[in-house]
């Protein structure tokens, strides 16, 4: 019976301040879960900025979570391993990646030397910036590549269709010499590829960090005049 007093006597007082009971729970719900969220964004600024900094390899989960302010437990209990948390950073930045790149592709009113110069410089800077984001692309066109696929479709695929078109057209009246496909490998492959290669580009030829990142501010404006060559009508 005095506990069913007290219940009531609890309810009623509630009532009477305005302040109902049941929503204090929902408010706790609430705060946890935006604390949860809290401690997870601060654990991916962490390990992004150090796998900025040092690469994956290099990266310990000991070093996130002293960057992140947390013990290595916790960062255990939101991310099991350290490459779980990589890849689902990886893709987010890869996901800025494409979002970035259909930005040049949407604009009608660009030439197709146009497009090609503003992707060239959006592919190297934002690898200058994520330089792991290469091994992270291949190593998921190896393991999951359907997952890479659709990631690539649902964001540019409105984009992609239009420059296709206009490349497509292009090859057709004969004011290109090179097929889309040919195009979009060249495209790819001097841009990207010197990225993924950079440990041992870097070993062969005998250039430090420094001298990479020139080399790459040159290629800004080198591979569009390569890729404008290729497309040259004969």
């Amino acid at each position: 019976m005095g506990k069913s007093k007290s219940k009531g006597t609890g309810r009623a007082a509630a009532a009477k301040s305005g302040r109902p009971a049941p929503a204090a729970k929902p408010a706790r719900r609430a705060a946890k879960d935006d604390k949860e969220t809290s401690t997870e964004e601060r654990i991916k600024e962490a390990a992004r900025k150090l796998f900025t900094q040092k690469g994956f390899a290099a990266t310990r989960t000991r070093d996130i979570a002293e960057e992140a302010g947390l013990n290595l437990a916790l960062l255990n209990y939101y991310f099991r391993s350290k490459q779980k948390l990589f890849d689902l950073i990886m893709m987010e930045n890869f996901r800025q990646f494409i979002q970035g790149i259909s930005v040049n592709l949407l604009d009608d009113n660009l030439t197709i030397e146009q497009r090609v110069d503003r992707m060239v410089t959006a592919y190297i800077d934002f690898l200058t910036k994520f330089p792991d984001l290469p091994l992270f692309v291949l190593n998921e066109i190896k393991g999951n590549p359907s997952k890479l696929a659709t990631t690539i479709r649902d964001e540019i695929a409105p984009a992609r269709s239009r420059f296709f078109q206009q490349l497509q057209a292009a090859y057709r009246s004969g004011k290109i010499a090179l097929d889309p496909f040919h195009f979009v490998a060249n495209l790819v492959g001097l841009t990207i590829f010197p990225f993924v290669a950079r440990p041992l580009l870097q070993r062969v030829i005998n250039v430090d960090d420094d001298q990479f990142a020139a080399y790459m501010q040159q290629r800004k404006k080198l591979v569009p005049q390569w890729i404008m060559m290729m497309l040259a009508p004969k």
